[in-house]
């Protein structure tokens, strides 16, 4: 019999989604809260990273120095970020101290001190994962590509601007939580060794009297769709492709996952094949789907050498193209066996499945188990897939570029 996956929203609109998984001795969570940087106001970007930087210096009775003791010593591995939806809190334990652990996080979300002695630290240390994109222009480029492509707030990078962040006051900090750091919205996904009719007690203890807060519908304004060149002095130019895609709640995600894993997935993928072995014209390519929650594009890159990077972009439209006219079946085979054993993967890590329930319920409302994807992907047809591709022709692109000159671009959107 499949695993169980149990679900209840309590009533302020907290969601739990767990799976139990009685054969491993850690448990894990994750908590979304919707306090991402599409809230972030237009003079204050960053702030959301900024906030969840804040949210751990301290909650409830411990101060900065406890609140870090006290997860070490329950043998705690955590993690927290900020992105365009969310904040988000992962904690993985040995099994008989998750709710120690979540106790903690649930002072960490409601009742964090946010020590005013302590905000040019957090500014310092956001100020830093700013500076050090420029020591990583890959991760540079593609924040510019999604910024460029979507619409904003949603191709908002997180780590905002050295303007925004010398501004943010204390104030600011302390207004972001009490608007964004709220039950309506918020997920808690949980996987691994526990019984769950405690867990929904444990949750109803430490969030059934966090209070709901009225939220406003966020405005969008529509994207450049302009190519765009950042001009760097360098041997190497980085080059990104955006495409249209379809979002992980679409009917037809697996089959737009299979096509783009055709052109990426694996050392035998197209674009691995063609831009780098045959040609060595690159030292990194690949291609991905990228999802928000009503919207999902194909997001290209490539690493390369400035006189090869005309070359390079040629190459990897020339494959894109290529998938109109369909994939083959031992491509598809392909494909499914790293699907799989990715699946296979996440059996055996709480974290991985705690976060991939927590992802599910944002996207689709709902929880899919390891074994309805597996059939879902097993028994799609390489048919399906040319279908999807016929009716979804990748036609459209925007690029965006950093290197030392601009590349020729055929076509596109602009």
């Amino acid at each position: 019999m499949p695993p169980t996956i149990h679900s209840h929203v309590l009533e302020n609109g907290l969601a739990v989604v767990a799976q139990p998984m009685d054969w491993l001795e850690s448990a894990a969570f994750t908590l979304l809260v919707p306090a991402g940087c599409a809230h972030d106001p237009v003079d204050r970007l960053g702030l959301a990273n900024f906030v969840c930087e804040m949210v751990q210096r301290g909650c409830g009775s411990r101060d900065s120095r406890r609140f870090v003791e006290d997860l070490e010593n329950l043998g705690v591995d955590r993690s927290a970020n900020a992105s365009v939806a969310h904040s988000s809190f992962s904690a993985a334990a040995p099994a008989n101290h998750l709710f120690d652990a979540l106790a903690i996080f649930a002072d960490l979300v409601r009742q964090p001190h946010l020590p005013e002695d302590q905000l040019d630290d957090g500014r310092l240390v956001c100020v830093q994962e700013l500076r050090a994109l420029e020591d990583d222009l890959a991760h540079k480029l593609m924040l510019t590509l999604r910024s460029q492509w979507y619409p904003d707030p949603w191709g908002r990078s997180v780590y905002g601007t050295i303007e925004a962040l010398a501004a943010i006051s204390a104030d600011d900090v302390r207004r972001f939580h009490a608007n964004r750091f709220i039950p309506n919205g918020a997920i808690l996904g949980v996987a691994g060794r526990f019984d769950w009719e405690e867990l929904k007690g444990r949750v109803k203890s430490a969030f059934g009297d966090w209070a709901e807060v009225d939220t406003p519908v966020i405005e969008e304004k529509a994207s450049s769709g302009k190519h765009v060149h950042q001009d760097h002095e360098s041997n190497q130019t980085h080059v990104g492709i955006a495409l249209p895609g379809v979002a992980y709640c679409n009917e037809k995600y697996y089959e737009a996952r299979a096509a783009v894993g055709v052109l990426s997935d694996g050392m035998s993928s197209r674009l691995f094949t063609e831009v780098r072995e045959k040609r060595g014209l690159c030292y990194t390519v690949y291609a991905l789907c990228h999802s928000l929650k009503d919207r999902g594009s194909v997001l290209c890159y490539a690493g390369t050498s400035a006189d090869r990077a005309q070359e390079t972009l040629d190459v990897m439209l020339a494959e894109i193209y290529r998938l109109k006219e369909g994939i083959e079946t031992q491509e598809l085979d392909r494909h499914k066996a790293r699907i799989k054993s990715s699946l296979i993967m996440q059996q055996e890590s709480s974290p991985a499945r705690s976060s991939a329930l927590a992802a599910d319920w944002y996207h689709l409302g709902r929880a899919q188990s390891i074994e309805e994807i597996r059939h879902v992907i097993e028994s799609m047809p390489v048919e399906a897939v040319n279908r999807f591709l016929a009716d979804h022709p990748l036609d459209e692109f925007m690029t965006a570029t950093l290197g030392p000159t601009p590349l020729e671009v055929p076509g596109g959107v602009s």
